[in-house]
């Protein structure tokens, strides 16, 4: 299952449209959809690596984009919109909770959250539920997206056709160890908030 998923995306990572397709997977993942736009980053740096940096900031502005629109659902749709999906993941009932922690370190909650495995969603829209500054929350997931989305295009670059072997030796394992992490973002935004 897979590898036919791996070769489909290595597939649409050559296609002329392939930007704009991780333009719009950046950019709902940041308020809707739960799956990470790394799954086309890979494939599309393994495939182009002379269009990674190209690859990194269309998925960076993209999710940023992406966020605000999470934001703008906090902020203006919380109940009719933001409210079901917080339900989806679980946290309905930490929100009020949640509120005075999110104003202390927010700026930090919303940096940890772009680099990391946790629902960036959750964290986007908890920022305009909140009211967390505007500018702040921008800069915050500027940073953390550019960072994560540049080290993973950079990585790639650099490790070329060795990782692209590495990956296609190991896809099995690798898609687990995903699996694992994407799960253990969940479980995490359990715990934490």
């Amino acid at each position: 299952m897979f590898r036919s998923l791996y070769n489909w995306t290595m597939g649409l990572a050559a296609h002329p449209h392939a930007l704009l397709a991780l333009a719009f997977i950046a950019f709902i993942e940041s308020s809707v959809f739960p799956i990470p736009p790394d799954i086309l980053i890979i494939p599309m740096v393994l495939a182009a690596r002379d269009q990674a940096w190209k690859i990194a900031l269309v998925a960076t502005i993209a999710s940023v984009l992406g966020g605000m629109l999470g934001y703008g659902i906090g902020a203006f749709l919380f109940d009719s919109v933001g409210q079901p999906i917080i339900e989806f993941y679980g946290k309905a009932d930490y929100i009020e909770s949640f509120r005075t922690k999110y104003h202390e370190w927010g700026a930090w909650i919303v940096f940890i959250a772009g680099v990391t495995p946790f629902p960036y969603k959750v964290i986007t829209i908890a920022s305009g539920f909140f009211e967390l500054n505007f500018g702040v929350f921008s800069v915050a997931s500027f940073g953390a997206r550019g960072a994560r989305f540049f080290l993973v295009a950079g990585l790639l670059w650099y490790f070329g056709q060795p990782i692209r072997i590495f990956i296609e030796k190991y896809l099995n394992i690798l898609a687990t160890l995903f699996c694992i992490l994407l799960v253990g973002g969940f479980i995490a935004l359990k715990y934490l908030l």
